[in-house]
Formats: structure tokens, C-alpha cells, sequence
């Protein structure tokens, strides 16, 4: 019999959500290489971008549900399944419909990853749960290196955009030989009554909290996946911007323990949408290689958004359990997913504006970008005005995030 090796589970989680990333970055990198190809508006790479991010929602809503019932191994396998199958049928796609499907496969495989991975590292890491989990999503901005270098590297060097897809399945291979025949862990430090669990998302707390999840994931994903649409024309080469950016992401992720516990997962938001407020209005004016600057403003405002809030439900609403967990990462990638199109027409409509006051060539894309940019803004200048009141309530939240741990805690020993 197979023992339970968390750190070859945590590892393979970290693989697992390194291809996750690398479908955000190379997808990011080849946008041009489609609309050349098959001759797509920015509205229909929209809608294609979106449905990967709304397949992601749909696989964490599911997952979380039937989380308590199978556990996070068999979802693991799902992941790698649908990942697998993703990526096949993106890179034998002859158009959008089969854009489209693909990329919903790929994004539930996404999805189903964090579905999985999530709950079980907050339960292994129980005492740490917020700075695990800031360990753990290292590898989203690190996938993201790797991903935008390769498609810069593969792209320069005349490879087309099917060969770019086709290298993520070799992590996807090794993530799948590390789960398959694993012993996972009882989950002993976790809400594993689905009644409960559900009960407990319909609270205040809860809900707001939902809702910040949107607007902090189209701030960095938003951004992050038409980094070269609307950062092509400014004299800074895109998927460089963003490796740089993915690469000031996982640093600061590694080293979010001291972070986290001088400020608390509340003032960690606060002070992240801060900064990315003030990275983005910088973007929105910069060229040349202010744009680099700018990007890194943006950057470590954005460094701890996904998985402090991921941190935030586990430590102050630890009854909503695998599903609260779950359903907020799903809120952030369908908010994206909606507002995919919406950036898309943005970009297309001040476009058409710049045009039209007659503007050409490249002064037309950059303008084009720099008021996306502005419109993109206004997200963290919303969750500003929402961490704080957060802030202001934090000890109020402490307290009642303590007496209901030591209730599970007893419940889990009573039934053990």
C-alpha cells in the first residue's frame, strides 16, 4: 500500500496549476497569430478567452459541491483528463466553434485544479493557511514565465501557435504521473458537512467578499491576458512585460509569510489595490521604457490578490469549506470570463474613436490601449473603498473566525 507523501502531493499541485498558467500566457502570446490566421475581431478573441475562464467557474461550482462526496484525488484525475483533451483539441481546431469548445475544456481542467488543490493544501497546512496557499499559487505567475517565454522564444523563432499549445502537455503528463496511484489525506482540518458548508456562504461576509473576488480578478487577469493587445504598441515588447510581471508575482508570493502576518489578509488587500490602482493609471499613460515601470507597480499591487483571498475565506469563513473555497475562486474567473468580451469592445470602440479623430498606424493601437487601461482602473479604485471598511471590521472578523475553527475541530474529533 501506497503512503501519503503530502510534499509529492504538494508538488504535483504546483505542476498541476504551472499548466494552468501556461494556457493564460502562450494563449496571451499567440491573440495576433489567431486574428492573422482566422481572421477574428477583437470581440471574437474575447469570447474566445472568455470561455476558458468560464469553464473554470463551472468546474470549481461543480467541484466544490461534490468535493466532500469524492474527494480531491478523483478531481485531480478530472483535471488531467479535460486538460489533455483541451489541449488536443486546440491544437487540431480549424476555427471558432472549435476555438471555443477547446477552450472551455481547458479552462474546467483549470478550474478543477484549484477545486482540488486549494481545500486539500489548507487542510495539510492547517496552522499556515494563507502563506501555504501564497506558496502554492508561486507557480500561477511562475507558469506564466514560463508560458510568455516560451511563446516569445517559439514565436521569434518562426514556430507556429499549434507547437506553443503542444508543449504544455508535457507537464500536464507530469503532474498526471505524479497523482495517479497517490494516497491522499483525510481531511481532518476542514468543514466536511456539504449542509454546513452551504449554510455558511449565504453570510455578509461571505457575499462581499464574493463580489471583491470579481473585481480583483479581472484587475490581474484582465489585464494580464490582452497584455498584448493593449501594451503592443507602446515600445515595450508585451510577453516580456509579462514574464517580468509573472516573475515579481511568484517572488513575491514565496515570501508572503512575513507579509501576511504583519498586516493580516485584510490589510495585505488594502494595500494591494492601493498599488494596482496606481500601476494601472500609470499604464495608461506610459510608452517606451516607462511602460516597464509602470508594469511593475501593477505587478506587486497585484502579487497577492488570487490567493489571500483564497486565505482570507479559509481563515475568517473556514465552515463554508471546500465549496466556500471553490465557489470564490470560481466568482473571480466568471467575473473575467464576462468582462473578457467587454474589454475586447473596448478595445475595438477606442480603436474606431481614435480613427476617427485621425489618428494611424500604431498611435491608433496605443491609444486604444491606454483608455482600456484607464476603464480597467476603476476596479481596484472600488475595492479600495471595500478593504477598507473589511479593515476597519478585522478584529470583529478574528473572533468569530476563532470560535467557529474550534468547532470544527471539535466536531472532527468527535466523529473521528
Amino acid at each position: 500500500m501506497n503512503t501519503i507523501n503530502p510534499n509529492r502531493l504538494f508538488a504535483a499541485s504546483c505542476i498541476a496549476l504551472v499548466v494552468t498558467a501556461m494556457t493564460f500566457a502562450i494563449r496571451a502570446g499567440i491573440l495576433g497569430e489567431l486574428s492573422a490566421k482566422f481572421g477574428f475581431t477583437d470581440t471574437q478573441l474575447g469570447w474566445i478567452n472568455g470561455m476558458a475562464f468560464f469553464g473554470f467557474p463551472v468546474a470549481t461550482m461543480v467541484g466544490g459541491l461534490i468535493y466532500n462526496l469524492i474527494g480531491p484525488k478523483k478531481l485531480l484525475y478530472l483535471a488531467f483528463v479535460c486538460h489533455l483533451l483541451g489541449l488536443i483539441m486546440t491544437i487540431t481546431a480549424g476555427g471558432f466553434m472549435t476555438l471555443l469548445l477547446s477552450s472551455f475544456f481547458i479552462g474546467f481542467a483549470n478550474g478543477s485544479v484549484e477545486a482540488a488543490c486549494n481545500p486539500l493544501i489548507a487542510d495539510i497546512y492547517h496552522r499556515n493557511k494563507t502563506t501555504m496557499l501564497n506558496r502554492f499559487h508561486v507557480w500561477f505567475p511562475g507558469g506564466i514565465v514560463i508560458g510568455a517565454l516560451a511563446s516569445h522564444f517559439m514565436g521569434s523563432a518562426g514556430i507556429g501557435w499549434q507547437i506553443q499549445i503542444a508543449i504544455m502537455l508535457v507537464p500536464t503528463l507530469i503532474y498526471g504521473y505524479m497523482i495517479f496511484g497517490q494516497e491522499f489525506p483525510e481531511m481532518q482540518n476542514s468543514e466536511m458537512s456539504t449542509a454546513t458548508n452551504v449554510k455558511s456562504l449565504f453570510t455578509p461576509l461571505y457575499i462581499v467578499i464574493v463580489f471583491c473576488m470579481t473585481l480583483t480578478a479581472v484587475t490581474e487577469l484582465g489585464t494580464g491576458q490582452w497584455i498584448e493587445r493593449i501594451l503592443g504598441s507602446t515600445g515595450a515588447h508585451p510577453l516580456l512585460i509579462l514574464a517580468m510581471t509573472a516573475g515579481i508575482m511568484a517572488v513575491g508570493r514565496f515570501f508572503a509569510g512575513p507579509i501576511v502576518h504583519r498586516l493580516n489578509p485584510i490589510g495585505v488587500l488594502l494595500s494591494s489595490a492601493i498599488v494596482a490602482a496606481i500601476g494601472l493609471f500609470l499604464m495608461s499613460k506610459a510608452t517606451g521604457v516607462t511602460t516597464y515601470l509602470a508594469a511593475i507597480v501593477w505587478a506587486v499591487g497585484v502579487t497577492y490578490f488570487w490567493p489571500t483571498m483564497l486565505g482570507f475565506v479559509g481563515e475568517y469563513l473556514p465552515k463554508t469549506g471546500a465549496i466556500g473555497m471553490s465557489l470564490i475562486g470560481g466568482a473571480g474567473m466568471f467575473s473575467v470570463s464576462m468582462w473578457n468580451p467587454v474589454i475586447g469592445s473596448w478595445i475595438d470602440s477606442a480603436r474606431d474613436h481614435a480613427a476617427q479623430s485621425g489618428l494611424t498606424g500604431d498611435a491608433i493601437e496605443l491609444a486604444a490601449g491606454q483608455s482600456t487601461l484607464a476603464n480597467i482602473a476603476i476596479f481596484p479604485l472600488v475595492l479600495i473603498v471595500l478593504f477598507g471598511a473589511l479593515f476597519a471590521l478585522r478584529h470583529r472578523f478574528e473572533q468569530q473566525a476563532e470560535a467557529a475553527m474550534a468547532e470544527i475541530q471539535e466536531e472532527n474529533e468527535q466523529t473521528a
